[in-house]
C-alpha cells in the first residue's frame, strides 16, 4: 500500500530547485568508492521504495509539505549517483492505486502536486536530452484527471528515443493490478484471434506488463525500516536481491546506496544462479506445452495411426516457429495499441 510519505512528486510552491536531473560530480572519496564496488557486478536496474518524507518533516519541525520536497531533491540527487555507479535504470513507487481511497481534498491535492512536478519535467526537456534520459510511467492512467494524463503522455512522448538511462516512474500502479491487466491483454489477443489460448504462458504474461520495456530489477531497496513491498512490483523482484534500510528517504545518502549495492553484490551469485534455473524451468515447460499441443494435433489428423519420430520432430518444429510467429504479432499489436493511446493523448493537449 502506498504511503503518503513516500511520494517524492510534492513539492512545496516556493521552491525553486525542482529539477529531475541534479549536476555535479562525486567527491575524491566517493569516487574511490565508486570505481572499487564497479571493480564486482553492477545492478543494472534498481528499485525505490521511497519512504520516510512525512517522518523527516516531523523529525525537523517543517511543514510536510517541505518534508515532501526534500525527497523529490533526494530522487533527483539519486538519479545523479546512479549515473555515476553507471546504473542505467531506475524504477520508483510514486503512487498507489490504493491511494485513491483517501479523502477527495486530499487526492486532489496530490494531482495537483503531480501536475507540477511533470511540467517541470517538459521544462527540462533539453537537460534530459543531454543526459539521454528516458522517462516511463507504468500504472493505468486512465484512473488520472485527463490534463495530467495529457502532460504525462507528453513527458514519454517527448523522450521515448532517449537511450543512455530510464527513469520508469509507477504512478495508478499496484502489482496486482499490473498482472490482472497483463491478463487482460492476453485475453485479448486470444479474442482478436492474434493468439491462440495455448500461446498463454508466465512468458507471455511477462511481456504483457507494464514494465516489459525493462530487465527485471536487480535491486530493490525501501527506507525507513518498513520491510514489505507494498504491492510493488511483487511479478518483476522474484529474483531480486531485497534491501530495506532504516534511513529516511530524505536522508538518504550515497553511502547508503553503496551499502545496498554490497549487499546485492555479496547475493549476486546465489541471484544469478536462481534466475538461470528460472529461465531453464520456463524454456522446459514450454517445450512441454509444444509438444503437448503437437501430439494432440497429430492424433487428431493422424486418425489412430502411429506416427514416427521424424514427422513428430518436424511437426514440433513447424508448430513452435508458428506460435513464435503468433507471439510476435501479438506483441507487436499491443505495443501499437499501447503508443497509439499516449500518442492520441499528446494530439488531444495540442488541440485543446
Amino acid at each position: 500500500m502506498w504511503e503518503p510519505d513516500a511520494f517524492p512528486f510534492v513539492k512545496a510552491k516556493t521552491c525553486t530547485d525542482m529539477s529531475w536531473i541534479k549536476e555535479g560530480e562525486l567527491s575524491l572519496l566517493e569516487k574511490i568508492s565508486a570505481n572499487i564496488l564497479k571493480a564486482g557486478p553492477m545492478p543494472k536496474h534498481v528499485a525505490f521504495i521511497m519512504d520516510g518524507n512525512r517522518r523527516f518533516a516531523r523529525k525537523k519541525n517543517m511543514e510536510r509539505q517541505e518534508g515532501h520536497m526534500q525527497g523529490f531533491n533526494k530522487l533527483a540527487e539519486t538519479l545523479r549517483w546512479c549515473k555515476h555507479l553507471n546504473i542505467p535504470e531506475v524504477t520508483v513507487y510514486a503512487f498507489s492505486i490504493e491511494n485513491f481511497k483517501r479523502t477527495e481534498d486530499e487526492v486532489d491535492g496530490l494531482m495537483e502536486l503531480a501536475r507540477q512536478k511533470f511540467e517541470r519535467l517538459l521544462e527540462e526537456h533539453e537537460n534530459l536530452e543531454k543526459h539521454g534520459v528516458c522517462i516511463r510511467v507504468l500504472g493505468d492512467l486512465n484512473m488520472l484527471p485527463l490534463d495530467l494524463q495529457q502532460l504525462i503522455a507528453k513527458a514519454v512522448f517527448t523522450t521515448r528515443n532517449h537511450n543512455k538511462c530510464f527513469v520508469n516512474v509507477c504512478f495508478a500502479y499496484t502489482s496486482r493490478y499490473e498482472i490482472t491487466n497483463a491478463v487482460r491483454e492476453m485475453a485479448w489477443g486470444v479474442e482478436q484471434g492474434l493468439i491462440k489460448g495455448s500461446d498463454v504462458s508466465e512468458a507471455l504474461l511477462s511481456e504483457c506488463l507494464y514494465s516489459n520495456n525493462s530487465p527485471n530489477p536487480d535491486l530493490l531497496i525501501r527506507t525507513s525500516g518498513e520491510v514489505r513491498l507494498s504491492d510493488f512490483l511483487l511479478w518483476q523482484t522474484s529474483h531480486s536481491c531485497l534491501v530495506f534500510q532504516s534511513v529516511l528517504w530524505p536522508e538518504y545518502s550515497f553511502w547508503n546506496l553503496c551499502e545496498a549495492i554490497l549487499q546485492y553484490q555479496l547475493n549476486h551469485k546465489s541471484i544469478q544462479k536462481a534466475r538461470d534455473l528460472h529461465r531453464e524451468h520456463q524454456a522446459l515447460q514450454q517445450l512441454e506445452a509444444d509438444r503437448a499441443c503437437v501430439a494432440e494435433l497429430l492424433q487428431h489428423h493422424s486418425n489412430g495411426k502411429p506416427v514416427d519420430s521424424q514427422r513428430r520432430q518436424e511437426a514440433l518444429l513447424h508448430y513452435t516457429s508458428c506460435r513464435e510467429e503468433r507471439v510476435r504479432d501479438f506483441l507487436e499489436a499491443l505495443k501499437h495499441k499501447r503508443d497509439s493511446f499516449f500518442s492520441d493523448l499528446c494530439s488531444e493537449s495540442l488541440l485543446a
